[in-house]
């Protein structure tokens, strides 16, 4: 895209510590140099970070998937990209390592702005680690875009805990709405503690304008993505209430 003209670049590719895929404890450890590709076919992605297993997908077109790192997408932070917003709606923290030694940046605090990121000059990303979902959390991942592999005009994903018929923790994120990726709080908090039925959906989506502030651009205007976010968030708490 050049956004930079560096002088160096260095291979890190032979660096094991930044590959494959763990448990960690009660977190999946994601190396940053996993590829797009991985995240499809991964059996402990699917098990325990399903969300991103589900945005995988839709992720550009093959030729990218195979190329492309999970960590690299992250890293880059684009607010149009589907790995971000669901390291957002996971509650991932990013593990960072510079001269100073490494250290862990929860997601909520690591989107800034636009490609800017808590990644300092001089560090690296080397990982991902998401919360392992357990056998109560449930997830939806749904996204517009006029061609299969394009930039989404607007896409998101949830993960939730389901006690019974009632949603508990739900985690909202949504991309193409802003500079960053964008969690939907206050939509968030209209399905806390309640089923989701019609009433209830409505009132979430109601509650995403406060949550987002999309830009006017040449090709969507800004009224348009709102409309298009609403009905995506529909679409979304539909799939979670259906999904087992």
């Amino acid at each position: 895209m050049r956004l930079q003209a560096p002088q160096v670049l260095i291979d890190l590719s032979a660096i094991p510590e930044m590959r494959g895929v763990r448990l960690a404890g009660e977190n999946l450890r994601i190396g940053a140099l996993t590829r797009h590709a991985e995240t499809l076919t991964e059996p402990l992605i699917r098990a325990y970070a399903p969300l991103l297993a589900a945005a995988a997908p839709f992720v550009a077109h093959p030729a990218i998937r195979n190329r492309g790192t999970v960590g690299g997408s992250v890293a880059l932070a684009d607010p149009a990209s589907e790995f971000p917003a669901m390291m957002l709606a996971m509650g991932a923290e990013m593990e960072i390592s510079g001269a100073d030694g490494m250290r862990r940046v929860p997601a909520d605090d690591y989107f800034q702005d636009l490609y800017q990121t808590a990644i300092e000059p001089g560090e690296i990303l080397v990982a991902l680690h998401v919360p392992a979902a357990g056998p109560r959390h449930v997830c939806a991942f749904d996204e517009m875009a006029r061609r299969r592999g394009d930039y989404a005009m607007v896409g998101g994903g949830i993960l939730a805990e389901r006690d019974g018929g009632v949603i508990a923790n739900p985690r909202i994120a949504l991309f193409s709405v802003g500079s960053t990726p964008v969690r939907a709080r206050n939509a968030e908090a209209e399905i806390a503690g309640k089923a989701l039925d019609a009433d209830t959906i409505a009132a979430a989506q109601r509650a995403l304008d406060a949550d987002i502030d999309p830009l006017d651009d040449a090709e969507i205007p800004a009224a348009m993505r709102r409309h298009l976010a609403r009905v995506l968030l529909g679409r979304l708490l539909r799939k979670l209430e259906t999904c087992s």
